[in-house]
């Protein structure tokens, strides 16, 4: 399986190349679409995006853990967490590739 990392770089690049937009017009529209996308995320509302997955904020209760090592419990406090849930053809899409 490959360890490379998707960067804004590369997607900057992908657009400059694919679209034909200048470097930094590409560079400029992917920093605003990631701002819309946590602009959205941080006012509570899910991000859907058609054929690839949808992220939203989960609340978490506070709840009592337990330290693995000593055992002694520890209060957890509540917070918010980020999700992600991938569309079945993305599942599907992630799933062919693992075949090859």
């Amino acid at each position: 399986m490959s360890e490379k990392t998707l960067t804004r770089m590369d997607l900057s690049d992908a657009i400059f190349r694919e679209v034909g937009l200048s470097r930094n017009d590409a560079s400029q529209l992917v920093e605003s679409v990631l701002q819309h996308m946590s602009d959205a995320l941080v006012a509570g509302e899910q991000v859907k995006i058609s054929s690839f997955g949808t992220f939203s904020v989960r609340e978490k209760a506070a709840r009592v853990g337990r330290n693995p090592k000593t055992g002694e419990e520890v209060p957890i406090n509540p917070r918010r967490v980020l999700t992600f849930r991938p569309s079945h053809l993305m599942k599907e899409r992630v799933a062919a590739g693992n075949k090859s």
